[in-house]
Formats: structure tokens, C-alpha cells, sequence
């Protein structure tokens, strides 16, 4: 059956065009139960059980099957996520409505439905010619839709009826929606609140605590007292942002200071580009990464970014004297250059929260079910929960939602999402630190592995089409020991003109991946691999990642490569871009390869390949820092495992041999080269990375520190930075020129992918490249999947689709790729942390050789050589005589009693892992020498004011 809508459009032009709409009506529909006599029971995919069986109910003690209006998908998804819950049907009408009101939700809900054992059914009503209903003249698309999902519920209770009248079964429609409830039960439809159908559930009492608490009504403090003022409503603030009363932007919670923030604001004001905010009432609620408006206060009322370290301990929420008394400790005097803009939050234009991880602080009132749960992340405010597990979920880390922040509440209120396992265990930790670094991390599902190609697999004819059969040439890999995705390996050859021939061949990822699909979605989303202490998450399917696009020696795979030929002195003289086949001759690690160049009795094929490569790379290297290219140092460790119990058992600061920078230099060149290939093909839409000059103040410590040294560091541009570095040597302190490369690492911006047509910036200041690109690592790196499908329409080799030249959608690509990236870096250095103080806890109490990186107020931070480590000496501690310091920004230097303390300084600490908190445990760094009396600490003290905390023993019901 067709039905059409008819209605008139004005054109842009002022002409007037009819639109037909059609809505095709089915009579072939099934309702999803198996075995359904009346729509004869033919269904795909999942469907609900022939006799639902569980979850017991006290208000429905027949077997039903639940119909959730779109208000409950959205806010109670949580509690539909629970094993507990089965035999849910989703209609059409509610499945759109959460698609146009949350991606994130509507992702978890589709998850859901495919899930075979959780029965989910979706039910296309708005096609099914019983249940279709259109909207009535002066009834808005909210009703319409809230009556669409009434008819629903009311037709199956019928239908139903039909099928097997013996089999009692039912319907029941959950709604939170008081209206929308009282019309079902009128209409003869059995409907319940989400909560009064939790509570009747007697066999998952537990399910209660996952229930989202959202009327803000009851949710309350009992003091009712009201500390926030109102948020305005959002029509009031895009007034107040159109006429440049308030500001909007995004608020960034300090991790050091739970009482201030600072608001990054939106567009082109470059005048108020950063806007603090101070004390609890003037956050009004806002939670980190929050979209808000702020209110500009006005010039005498500015303050300047406290020095102070203030965290939330307070567990007794009522005691707000206590905390306008520590809002009045933010307020230090100082000069007024040192002010900057300040306001306060006066609405919230977008929430941006999401699951938290952290730890339960269980209330001191016994029997009570209201507690604190202390969020992981410093960042964000600790949030009220009521659970009846508070016993069991002690020393535990759990999931936590926000749900909403009252008015006269301290804090937000929130909802138990999850157990993840007992805090210190390796695997929890390590789900805890992938969940709040927001890396992907489920195992790929069905749809997304049903695009990998069928083994076993070889190369066809057709996989050979527009491609260079290069299996003959004398190809090998270098790589870190032990790893299994090699993206790239390379060759060199003399020719018969006397010049050289290199190539640099790379896994032709985009062959198996192609646009669009299921594959190729999750890999976008993904943006990159992971690499943690002792697992990888990775971008791509493993079949992908390790075998077939892997260039391992002695198979034949698909390649991308980029080949030139080149005179004795490394100067280009001719480049061209295929796609190959090869066979790799070797996989060697970097150890190996480095034993080849120097061996005196090896002259193979293989070993003068690498010798041609290795002449050439020092000469590239040369000629890139004659033109400013900087080399920076970064102290990375590696930990070696103890292979049963996969704990560290060493930690040592990682070794560069001279074929890293061999192999560095070609992939250089490499992607340098396609990057100047895809912006002369795409000039608009080719996928760039460039590094943008820090300012100058970046480099002010760097700077001084040297300045302390007697040494000069100029910053005006790249290669003067680089040449200062170089020359800033000191015959008695080999380490110094170390210690600034470092120093001046951490002086740098980030490097970012980016959208040719948008941007007019290209340079890489880094690499001292005016251009340059992603395009030798794909397996791991989504960027380089989107630099291969350029480069090959570029040489004829694919083609094209709408996307890849569509500039807005390649500028969001690289927002999430830059997003991806910089996540997963941090994900990197919390497992180097974790694995550290696993180290640690291990050894017992260390003492080393470290230098100073940055002085503090109350404070140096240090360098650990010998492990990589960095960490705070304080000299300020609670319940600790304070001694006198002096601080000079200047110089910068920290006098504590009559020892002055410059940056560069080799001091001795003592390294031990604090545990007294549970949910922060840290590595803690005592100053050995030079002795300060009072300060310093013997090498052999007892290590008696760190303890781990007694655990409570807990009884574990069965």
C-alpha cells in the first residue's frame, strides 16, 4: 500500500516546487516473536524468546516482552545494557528519534539489538500498515510520535492475543512520561515507570542502583539549601552570545585546583582568548569539557591562575564555610600584569559527560546507601550515588554516570554503571586507563569482520591489475624486536647507469580496506593503534594488521611504493609511485641490521642494500639539519617482563642504534615526497600533517635554564634553535645538551593532520619541511589509509569517491584523527606510569642520580637517567615544620634554608611508591642530597609514613 504527502516548497530563486513524498505500507512486517502463526514467523537476525521466561516481576508476573518509549532508550540505556534485561522490542519511530538526539546512545542501542542473546527486536511500525499512524492537524511531531509508539504497544497486545491465547503473553510499555502513561493505561495497555519496573524485579535487586535518578525534584540534599544560582535558559544565552554579553566556550577543570577552571572561548577574539574561573559558585556546576556561556566580571574583580594545590577531601558536603574559607587562599596579591580575564558560568550550552571511572568513598553513616564515588580523573567533581553494594564495591573500581546537578546540592547526582575488578590488578587498571583515555577497545564485531578477505589468500590476476610485479627485487625490513604489524620495508640497488634505485615499499592497506564500509568505519573511528606496556589495541582486525598486510619475509604481499633514483649524494633526480607486489628478503631488528653494516665478512645482496641505505641516510640526516631540522630528545623506557608473570622486572632508558635514523630518514623522505604528489593533484583536499613555531614565550624557560649555564640558546628560528643546541655543550657535564634537548621538547606545540583547503599554513617546523604528510604506517595510523587513496588516484592506480574530495568531511576526519592521536599518546604514558610504580612496588625503596627539569615554589621536578623517570621533590608537607623558601622566577632558582637550587642540578632522591591513597597511588621522591637538615632524608631511613592501607576484609556472598 502506498501513501503520499503532496506540499509546496519556495525555492531559493522565489519559484515554488511540489514535493511528493511516498510512504510505502506492508503487510509482511513479522512482530519478532518465533513461531508467530499470524505474520507466519519469518524473521531476520535476532528475535525475541518464543516464552520469556525472566526477569521476574511483582507487577507482571506473566511473561511479557517491554516496549520502551524514546525517553527511557535514552536516559535508562544502562539499565537495558544489564543481562538481566531481554526480550526488548525497539520501534522504528523511538530508534529515529535517538539517532536525531544521540550518536553515542544510538550506537550502544544498535549494539544491543545485535546481540543475540539479549532478544532485542526491532519492529519497523512505521511501515507495518496496522500500527503506521499520521500526524493530526494541530498536533505537534512529539505527540504524533508519542501515539505512534501507543498504537504500537496496543496492536501486539492484540496481535499477540491472536497468536496463542493459552500462552498469556504480554506487552508492557515503560514509560517515564506521566502523560504518556496515564493516556496507555486508558487506552487498556499495561505501562509502568523504568523505576517502578526496576524495583518489581526481585531476582536483580542490584539492577535498582544502574536506574538514572533524572526528576532534579527529590534528588536533593535534605539541607535544601541553595548554593548555585539558576542556569539561564538556552534561548537567553545564544541572545546573550549574539550580542557579546556572555562568551561561549569550553571548560577546562584544573587537575590541581578542584576550585578553578579555565574557559577556552569560541571564535575570533583573540582578546579574552582565556577566561579563568574562580571559586565553587562562579563554576556553577559545570563539569570538565562542558560547552558553557560565561559572563565576564568586571576589571577590579580579575584574578590571576592560583599557584596553589588544592584537592577535594572533603567528605562532609555541608561544610561550605570550610570552602569559601579555602576560596579565600586562591586570592593572592599580586601585580597587576600577572591578571588576567575572569568571569563566571552563568549556563550550559552542551554537557559533554560521560562514564567515569574511579572509586567509591563509602559514607561514614552506617546502613546509609548514599556515597561518594571519587572519580579517577582529578577534573571532575566527585559525583552522589545510592547503591546497596557499597560493601562489595570498597577498594574496587566502578563506572559511575552523571545524571543531573541540582541547585542546592554540592555535588552532582549520578548513577553505578559497573564493577570493574579490584584496584592494583593489572587487567583492571588497564581497562580503567583505556575507558578514560576514550580508546576504542571492544573486540571488532561481526559486521566489521565480515569485510576481511576469505583464507587462505593469495594474489590474483586481478589483485595485479594497474600493479608492478616487484617480487624479484632484494627488499628487507628493520624493525623493533618482536614486532608483528611491519608497514614498511625498503631496498637500494646500483643501476646500470651508476645511480642508486631506492624504494620504500608499504603495506597496501587500502587494497583490503575499502570506503565505506563496516571495516573501514571502525578504522576511521579508531584513528590509530595503541601501543600500551604489553598489549596493543589495534586499528585494524588482526588477520589484517599481522599476517596479510604484514611485510614479513619470504611471503608475497601487496605493496605501495615510492621509488627513487638517486645519485652517490642522495640528490633526487627522479620519483615515481606504485602500486607492487612484493617478497621481502629479511624481517631484521634494528641489532641485526646494525651487525650487517658492520660486519667485515658479510657482502650479500642483502647486507650491501643496507650499506647503500645507511650511506645515503647520512646524508639525508646532514642535509636536513643544515636546513634547521631539529633533533629532540625524549627519555622513553622500555620495561622488560618477567615472561610468567608479565610483571617489570627491569626498567631501562630505550637505545638508539644508527638504523633507526636510517630507517627514520627514508620514511621521511617518503612522506615528504607523496606529500608533495597529493597537494599537486588535491591541491583543496589533500590529508597534511604540519607542526606549527611555538611562540616565544614557549621558549622562556628553556631559555633561562640555559642562561643559568652560562649558555645561550637562541629561538628566533628553527635552525638557530637547532644551531644553539648543538654548540650548548659543557666538557665537564656530558648529560647537559641531553637535558635541554628534553627541556626544549617539552617547549614544542603539537603536531596536527589538517585539510589542505583549509588551512594556508603547511610548514612542519619540526622537520624543517615545507610540506609533508602521513604515508608509511597504515596498519596503524588511519591518516596514511587516506593518503594511499589519494596517491593512488593520483597515479591512476583507484578511483575516487565523494568523500576523499569533500573538504569539510576531510577537516572532521582530521579533527578525530588529532583527537584519536593525542589520546592515545596519554594512553601510552598512564601505562608507562602504571607499569612504573608496579616496578617499584617490587623493588622496594631506590635511591639514584637526577637532575633538575623545573623548579617549583614548593617544589623541583627531576630526571631520572637511568630509568627515564620523572617526578616532584616537595618541600612542603602536611603536619612538617614548613622551612623558609625563597623562589626567583628569574633565574629560575628555589633557596630552601641556605642550599640554592638551580634547573640542570644534580641532586640524589630516594624513590618509593606511595599506596596510603588507594585510588591515586604514585610514585614519591625524597631529596637525598645535598642534606638539608630537616629536608633531606638518610639513603637508608625507614620508609614508615607510606603504608598501603589495611583492606577491609570483605565477606563475598556467593
Amino acid at each position: 500500500m502506498l501513501k503520499s504527502k503532496t506540499f509546496l516548497k519556495k525555492t531559493r530563486a522565489g519559484g515554488v516546487m511540489k514535493i511528493v513524498r511516498e510512504h510505502y505500507l506492508r503487510d509482511d512486517i513479522g512482530c519478532g516473536a518465533p513461531g508467530c502463526a499470524a505474520c507466519g514467523g519469518a524473521h531476520e537476525g535476532p528475535v525475541l524468546e518464543p516464552q520469556p521466561l525472566d526477569p521476574a516481576s511483582s507487577l507482571c508476573p506473566r511473561p511479557h516482552y517491554l516496549l520502551p518509549d524514546t525517553n527511557v532508550l535514552l536516559h535508562q540505556i544502562d539499565v537495558l545494557e544489564d543481562p538481566a534485561i531481554r526480550n526488548v522490542i525497539v520501534l522504528q519511530t523511538v530508534l529515529q528519534e535517538v539517532r536525531n538526539r544521540s550518536a553515542p546512545v544510538y550506537k550502544r542501542i544498535r549494539d544491543v539489538t545485535n546481540n543475540q542473546e539479549k532478544h532485542f527486536y526491532t519492529f519497523t511500525n512505521e511501515h507495518h500498515r496496522e500500527t503506521y499512524v499520521e500526524q493530526e492537524q494541530g498536533e505537534n511531531a512529539n505527540d504524533r510520535n508519542d501515539r505512534a509508539i501507543r498504537v504500537a504497544a496496543k496492536w501486539y497486545n492484540e496481535h499477540l492475543k491472536k497468536m496463542s491465547a493459552e500462552n498469556h503473553l504480554q506487552v508492557i510499555f515503560i514509560t517515564n512520561d506521566k502523560k504518556n502513561k496515564e493516556k496507555a493505561i486508558e487506552e487498556g495497555i499495561p505501562a509502568f515507570t523504568c523505576e517502578e519496573y526496576v524495583k518489581s524485579l526481585t531476582a536483580n535487586p542490584e539492577l535498582i542502583d544502574r536506574l538514572a535518578c533524572l526528576s532534579e525534584e527529590g534528588n536533593e540534599i535534605e539541607s535544601g539549601r541553595i548554593i548555585f544560582s539558576e542556569h539561564l535558559p538556552l534561548s537567553k544565552l545564544q541572545q546573550g552570545i549574539k550580542s557579546g554579553t556572555y562568551l561561549q566556550g569550553t571548560f577546562r577543570a584544573s587537575r590541581e585546583n578542584y576550585l578553578e577552571a579555565t574557559v577556552w572561548v569560541h571564535g575570533d577574539n583573540e582578546e579574552n582568548k582565556e577566561i579563568i574561573i574562580q571559586g565553587l559558585k562562579h563554576l556553577n556546576r559545570a563539569v570538565h569539557e562542558d560547552i558553557v556561556a560565561v559572563e565576564l566580571l568586571p576589571k577590579n574583580q580579575w584574578a590571576a591562575p592560583s599557584s596553589v594545590v588544592l584537592h577535594d577531601e572533603g567528605q562532609n558536603e555541608d561544610d561550605l564555610e570550610k570552602e569559601e574559607e579555602r576560596e579565600r587562599i586562591l586570592k593572592t596579591t599580586v601585580s597587576e600584569k600577572m591578571l588576567k580575564p575572569t568571569g563566571r558560568v552563568v549556563g550550559i550550552i552542551k554537557r559533554n559527560w560521560r562514564p567515569y571511572c574511579g572509586m567509591l568513598s563509602k559514607s561514614d553513616i552506617k546502613e546509609s546507601r548514599r556515597h561518594l564515588f571519587t572519580p579517577a580523573d582529578k577534573r571532575i567533581p566527585r559525583i552522589r550515588i545510592e547503591t546497596r553494594q557499597a560493601s562489595t564495591l570498597e577498594g574496587r573500581r566502578i563506572i559511575v554516570a552523571i545524571d543531573g546537578w541540582p541547585r542546592n546540592s554540592r555535588y552532582p547526582n549520578g548513577h553505578f554503571v559497573k564493577n570493574l575488578g579490584e584496584v592494583g590488578d593489572k587487567e583492571t587498571e588497564t581497562e580503567v586507563l583505556l575507558l578514560e583515555h576514550d580508546v576504542p577497545h571492544q573486540p571488532f564485531s561481526q559486521a566489521v569482520l565480515s569485510f576481511l578477505p576469505k583464507m587462505p589468500w593469495s594474489i590474483t590476476e586481478k589483485d595485479m591489475k594497474n600493479r608492478e610485479d616487484l617480487r624479484h627485487l632484494c627488499v628487507c625490513s628493520v624493525d623493533p624486536p618482536g614486532c608483528t604489524d611491519i608497514d614498511d620495508a625498503l631496498h637500494c640497488r646500483e643501476l646500470d647507469n651508476g645511480n642508486l634505485e631506492v624504494g620504500v615499499h608499504i603495506a597496501d592497506v587500502s587494497h583490503f580496506i575499502r570506503p565505506g564500509n563496516a571495516l573501514d568505519q571502525e578504522s576511521a573511528r579508531r584513528g590509530t593503534t595503541v601501543y600500551l606496556c604489553e598489549k596493543r589495541i589495534d586499528m585494524v582486525p588482526e588477520l589484517l594488521s599481522s599476517n596479510l598486510c604484514s611485510l614479513r619475509c619470504n611471503v608475497d604481499r601487496l605493496a605501495f611504493s615510492c621509488i627513487w633514483e638517486m645519485n652517490h649524494n642522495a640528490e633526487i633526480l627522479k620519483v615515481r609511485f606504485t602500486k607492487s607486489a612484493i617478497n621481502s628478503k629479511a624481517s631484521l631488528t634494528y641489532a641485526e641490521a646494525q651487525m650487517r653494516i658492520d660486519s667485515t665478512a658479510m657482502n650479500d645482496d642483502i647486507t650491501t642494500s643496507l650499506r647503500g641505505l645507511n650511506k645515503l641516510a647520512k646524508i639525508l640526516k646532514r642535509r636536513r639539519i643544515e636546513k634547521g631540522a631539529l633533533t629532540l630528545s625524549s627519555p622513553e623506557v622500555r620495561f622488560h617482563m618477567d615472561s610468567e608473570t608479565h610483571d617489570p622486572i627491569d626498567l631501562q632508558t630505550k637505545e638508539l642504534r644508527e638504523t633507526n635514523s636510517m630507517v627514520e630518514e627514508f620514511m621521511l623522505l617518503a612522506n615528504i615526497s607523496v606529500a608533495k604528489k597529493i597537494h599537486e593533484e588535491f591541491s583543496e583536499h589533500a590529508l597534511l600533517r604540519k607542526h606549527p613555531a611555538p611562540p616565544p614565550s614557549n621558549y622562556e624557560i628553556l631559555v633561562k635554564a640555559a642562561k643559568s649555564k652560562n649558555l645561550e640558546i637562541k629561538t628566533d628560528t628553527a635552525k638557530s634553535l637547532a644551531d644553539s643546541l648543538d654548540r650548548a655543550e659543557s666538557p665537564t657535564f656530558p648529560y647537559l645538551n641531553t637535558l635541554l634537548r628534553i627541556l626544549a621538547t617539552r617547549c614544542m606545540m603539537q603536531a596536527v593532520y589538517f585539510c589542505s583547503g583549509m588551512d594556508n599554513d603547511f610548514h612542519h617546523y619540526g622537520l624543517a619541511s615545507p610540506i609533508y604528510t602521513h604515508f608509511t604506517s597504515p596498519i596503524r595510523r588511519y591518516a596514511d589509509i587516506i593518503v594511499h587513496r589519494l596517491l593512488a588516484v593520483a597515479v591512476g592506480a583507484d578511483c575516487t569517491y565523494p568523500e576523499l574530495t569533500d573538504k569539510h568531511k576531510l577537516a572532521d576526519l582530521c579533527k578525530n584523527l588529532n583527537f584519536r592521536h593525542k589520546m592515545a599518546q596519554y594512553a601510552q604514558r598512564a601505562s608507562v606510569a602504571f607499569h612504573t610504580q608496579l616496578f617499584f612496588k617490587s623493588k622496594g625503596i631506590v635511591s639514584e642520580e637526577a637532575y633538575i627539569l623545573f623548579v617549583r615554589k614548593n617544589a623541583i621536578v627531576v630526571l631520572i637517567p637511568k630509568y627515564g623517570l620523572e617526578g616532584t621533590v616537595f618541600f612542603e608537607e602536611k603536619d612538617k615544620p614548613k622551612p623558609r623558601l625563597i623562589y626567583d622566577d628569574e633565574i629560575p632558582s628555589l633557596k630552601i634554608e641556605d642550599t640554592v637550587f638551580h634547573i640542570f642540578d644534580k641532586v640524589k632522591v630516594k624513590i618509593m611508591l606511595d599506596s596510603s591513597n588507594l585510588q591515586h597511588q604514585k610514585i614519591r621522591m625524597s631529596l637525598v642530597e645535598p642534606q638539608i637538615p630537616g629536608i633531606s632524608i638518610p639513603v637508608d631511613a625507614p620508609n614508615m609514613d607510606i603504608k598501603e592501607p589495611e583492606r577491609k576484609k570483605k565477606k563475598r556472598e556467593k
